[in-house]
């Protein structure tokens, strides 16, 4: 029998190409077992959406509760200083009753009834004393303004107590409402990171295409009612604004591609009512903070004849509102990551309106 031959080992050409596969291999084998999922675009639109308005209702929850927490303050700065001024006078009737005391003192030691008067309790020293009928009309009447001014102090300080203890609460709802805030705008942050640079430009464009859509539905309406049609139910034309009207807008208008910023107020950036509240104030008119407040600030409007100036609201818990221009289309502050803007009114659910008084 013949020798059998050894296989001779593979050349390092042949090694380089077995490696290189083998590893390529590899590679694919663990890109395919951790690639995630491309995300849904309409999906993650809908989702962002959603928590953009929660993250709106909880800014104008979060505005109410920080009006509500200067409110707040100054009430119990206000307390605090009464409660100052009423021991200073509790003091001045305390000082007074020893000096009578004193005086007593030096001549024929103290009498029952000053000592009664120099007890903690002017009210049961008047009920003692005129069990005794030990006490003058002087006294009396000392005693009297004793009791009422320990009376004063009492009531105002457990008030102070409670307006304290209730400023400590809306500070820590003033904190978790903030908490919710930020919270949903870094997950709706997180979740448009996740998409393409493409795919980002394709849900601003469906954003835009919504609006042009919604203007070109209400010129339609506009120009059947000005062939005679049944009137559609907004103001189209719009008187022009004078007046407080026009000044509101003006300064509206002045705001325009200015950044939203949840819970400002300007100069430099605006959330919804924040915008509303200082165009009412370049007019001199006053607004609450908030919107679901703003909404009862004024006769309401039906949507026939909204007039430029006039607040519109939307959604049925009211926590968006702009500012009527005319021709069915609003100033507003949309959301975070947007710019004070001209939008229809249509693109959202509409509640009312509002004419300031």
């Amino acid at each position: 029998m013949g020798k059998r031959r050894k296989p001779s080992p593979p050349s390092r050409a042949r090694m380089a190409v077995l490696t290189t596969a083998v590893a390529g291999g590899a590679v694919l084998a663990a890109g395919t077992a951790h690639a995630e999922p491309a995300p849904n675009l309409a999906s993650v639109k809908e989702q962002v959406d959603k928590l953009n308005e929660e993250a709106e209702q909880s800014i104008e929850r979060y505005n109410g509760f920080q009006a509500k927490q200067t409110k707040l303050q100054s009430d119990a700065n206000q307390l605090q200083e009464k409660v100052a001024r009423g021991q200073e006078a509790m003091n001045e009737v305390r000082t007074r009753l020893g000096a009578v005391a004193a005086d007593q003192y030096r001549t024929n030691g103290i009498d029952p009834s000053v000592q009664l008067m120099l007890d903690s309790d002017p009210a049961g020293y008047l009920e003692k004393a005129a069990v005794q009928n030990q006490v003058s009309d002087s006294q009396t009447a000392m005693l009297k303004q004793a009791q009422n001014e320990q009376r004063k102090l009492d009531q105002d300080r457990a008030e102070a107590t409670r307006t304290l203890a209730e400023l400590d609460s809306v500070g820590k709802q003033l904190l978790e409402e903030k908490k919710q805030v930020q919270g949903k705008l870094a997950q709706a942050q997180t979740m448009l990171n996740k998409l393409s640079a493409e795919d980002r430009a394709k849900i601003n464009a469906q954003e835009s295409a919504a609006k042009q859509a919604a203007a070109a539905k209400q010129a339609t309406e506009a120009d059947r009612a000005s062939r005679g049609a049944q009137r559609p139910d907004l103001n189209v034309p719009a008187p022009p604004a004078s007046g407080r009207a026009a000044t509101v807008i003006a300064f509206a208008q002045a705001q325009l591609g200015k950044p939203y910023g949840w819970s400002k107020t300007g100069p430099d950036s605006f959330d919804c009512s924040g915008l509303t509240g200082a165009a009412y104030r370049a007019a001199n008119v006053k607004l609450s903070r908030i919107s679901q407040d703003q909404w009862n600030d004024g006769p309401h409007v039906d949507r026939a004849d909204l007039q430029p100036g006039d607040l519109v609201f939307f959604y049925d818990d009211i926590h968006h509102v702009g500012i009527y221009i005319g021709d069915g289309k609003m100033i507003h502050a949309p959301r975070t990551g947007k710019n004070i803007e001209v939008l229809p009114i249509s693109v959202m659910p509409y509640k009312g309106a509002v004419r300031p008084a």
